[in-house]
């Protein structure tokens, strides 16, 4: 016996399964704007009465108007049908006025949930673990769940209300015409369910391949980007990549639309095939309506009356059909982003946490931590063991990629060893809460990221719970370096950076953004600083100075600094030697020179290699000044 479910009960539990996003989008819905969905729910149930009531007429006006020319227009006769043309002018009036009520509440019920659900997105997007983002399938996920993610739920209400309105609307037309014969409103049915395969079938595949190409379409958009964008800009006009790209991208272009309009094309031949039928099957009705009206056994009241059902009822077939189809096929969108808003974080905030220390008093220690990226078989950390002692200004150096900067990812939670433990004062990391962690600690990551906002803007988010003012956002910009860079702009705090959004706004030199990034990090008065690379973008006559200020902001915190730079290696109180993922050697700058291990000799080579330049500030210790770069791997 198989393990599988037997294809039948496998799409019953698909079916089921996509029913449960309907209440889960009335939810949503719902909590975006209730006021305007029940007038958008009240207003098309009115229209349903009004489309109704106005078939219903069409029977007296057609009778009263014969029998009015049958008395050569008698005001008797001509009177009554007159009253029921105003009641049906009347009927009409009304319908059009509830449609134009529901187009508007449409608009302003549309701005409130698509902007719901953008924030329900943003919130579950910052929320999820930095693991998510080292995964490709995440991105097709985050695609999945963001494209139509505002319209899809609202199409899907459309629906649900377009089948409540039709549906009454089509009961009502079915009872207009049983009296005619019990078979014709199950012939009418009959007539459109190729139309319901049709529509459930395409929606389907359209899904099926929409999931299929999802990478295809997000690189498509990157190789947009890549000819877009001003950071690629000077690169792929340098190497004459531009027409590498726009090929690229054309040619995903071209197999996506060709694919896609394949589909539409077999979609409506289908759909010829099901409306044709839909029409046999309803001219055959009506003939035989016509054949009872020439016998004398209906009137042209009759006729017309019967007329407008079967053309309306017929309308209102194929649009509930729609409507179905339509559910099924925002249904299948929808489970996209209710997937995605499903998925839940590892890294959190325990059950029962630990009230974090105000500030560090004994240190931070990585214990026996090994730890792998995502994906990666190769541990970043092998049985890690380091102590950072609180106080302190330490420096952690070695080659690219022996795990310097994945300290710094662990040490804020970005991240979980799979084995060991960190500890702030003795309490493992894990059992604080993740909110209070990340308030002791402020951060100046290797690549500065900047925001298209102004100077002052761009230091305050380093603490906006602090509220800072004028003055302490100067401060951290003087410590940092940028103060003086800074009162030079045209606005001086107020001028806008970067080139995105205003024709006058500055853009800063890669080294400026650094400065202005540490200044963000400095304004944070957090008791653990943590540096990768601090001065990566900084000139030789600055770097001194600013290991200065590093100092009297340090005073009474605890400091580390990745750097491959020897000056700031060999200010700091202890500096350890990274390398494959543990620490090699550790002590001050003289003792690990005195001891003549990997760091004394690539300090040598550097100073034999060139002499001249033994007190270059920017001297590095990663070997890019000398011939000699195996010391650190």
């Amino acid at each position: 016996m198989g393990t599988g479910a037997p294809p039948l009960t496998a799409k019953l539990q698909q079916a089921y399964a996509r029913l449960q996003l309907l209440p889960w989008a009335w939810r949503l819905i719902w909590a975006a704007a209730p006021r305007w969905t029940l007038a958008w729910a009240a207003l098309l149930l009115a229209q349903a009465g009004l489309a109704t009531a106005q078939i219903a007429l069409s029977k007296p006006l057609v009778d009263s108007l014969a029998a009015a020319g049958g008395t050569g227009g008698a005001w008797e006769q001509l009177r009554q049908a007159l009253l029921w043309l105003a009641l049906m002018v009347v009927a009409m009036l009304a319908a059009e006025a509830a449609q134009s009520g529901i187009d508007w509440l449409r608009t302003g019920q549309a701005e409130l949930v698509q902007d719901y659900i953008k924030g329900l997105i943003h919130e579950q997007a910052v929320a999820l673990d930095l693991a998510f983002y080292e995964s490709s399938a995440y991105y097709d996920q985050l695609e999945q769940a963001r494209s139509d993610a505002g319209t899809r739920p609202l199409a899907l209400l459309d629906n649900v209300g377009g089948l409540v309105q039709n549906g009454l609307t089509l009961l009502a037309m079915m009872a207009i015409l049983a009296p005619y014969g019990l078979w014709l409103p199950l012939v009418l049915l009959l007539g459109t369910l190729p139309a319901l395969y049709t529509a459930l079938y395409f929606n389907r595949r359209f899904h099926a391949w929409w999931q299929r190409t999802t990478a295809d379409r997000r690189r498509a958009q990157y190789y947009e980007t890549l000819v877009t964008h001003a950071g690629t800009a000077a690169e792929v006009r340098l190497f004459g990549l531009g027409h590498v790209f726009r090929a690229t991208y054309q040619a995903l272009r071209a197999r996506l639309r060709s694919e896609l309009l394949t589909q539409l094309r077999q979609q409506s031949l289908a759909r010829l095939g099901a409306s044709a039928s839909a029409l046999l099957i309803a001219g055959g009705a009506t003939a035989w309506m016509l054949w009872r009206t020439l016998q004398g056994t209906l009137t042209l009241g009759d006729l017309a009356l019967f007329y407008q059902a079967v053309q309306r009822g017929q309308g209102l077939m194929r649009a509930l059909l729609s409507n179905l189809g339509q559910i099924y096929a925002n249904t299948l969108f929808l489970g996209n982003l209710s997937a995605f808003l499903a998925l839940t974080p590892r890294i959190a905030t325990p059950p029962q946490p630990v009230a974090a220390p105000a500030t560090l008093t004994r240190g931070v220690r990585f214990d026996r931590v090994t730890f792998r990226y995502p994906g990666s078989a190769r541990p970043a950390l092998q049985d890690f063991s380091l102590f950072l002692p609180a106080g302190q200004v330490v420096a952690i150096v070695g080659a690219n990629g022996a795990g310097k900067s994945t300290l710094v990812k662990l040490l804020c939670r970005l991240y979980d060893p799979q084995a060991g433990r960190i500890e702030f004062d003795g309490i493992d990391i894990r059992q604080l809460p993740l909110d209070e962690l990340r308030r002791l600690i402020t951060v100046l990551f290797q690549l500065p990221v900047t925001y298209q906002e102004t100077a002052g803007q761009n230091i305050a988010l380093g603490d906006l719970p602090a509220a800072p003012g004028p003055a302490a956002i100067e401060d951290a910009a003087r410590r940092a370096g940028i103060h003086d860079t800074i009162a030079r702009l045209p606005r001086g705090y107020e001028t806008h950076l970067g080139k995105l959004f205003g024709q006058d706004d500055v853009e800063l030199s890669g080294g400026e953004w650094q400065r202005l990034a540490m200044a963000r990090a400095f304004l944070r008065r957090a008791p653990l600083i943590l540096l990768d690379e601090p001065t990566s973008f900084m000139d030789p006559w600055t770097e001194a100075d600013w290991f200065d200020h590093l100092r009297a902001l340090a005073r009474g915190r605890t400091a580390v600094v990745i750097t491959h730079r020897f000056t700031i290696a060999r200010r700091a109180d202890i500096i350890y030697v990274m390398d494959e993922g543990q620490i090699k050697e550790a002590g001050s700058h003289d003792q690990l020179v005195a001891r003549g291990g990997r760091y004394a000799q690539s300090w040598a080579a550097q100073m034999t290699a060139m002499p001249s330049d033994a007190s270059r500030p920017n001297a590095r210790i990663d070997g890019s000044n000398c011939p000699v770069v195996s010391s650190f791997g």
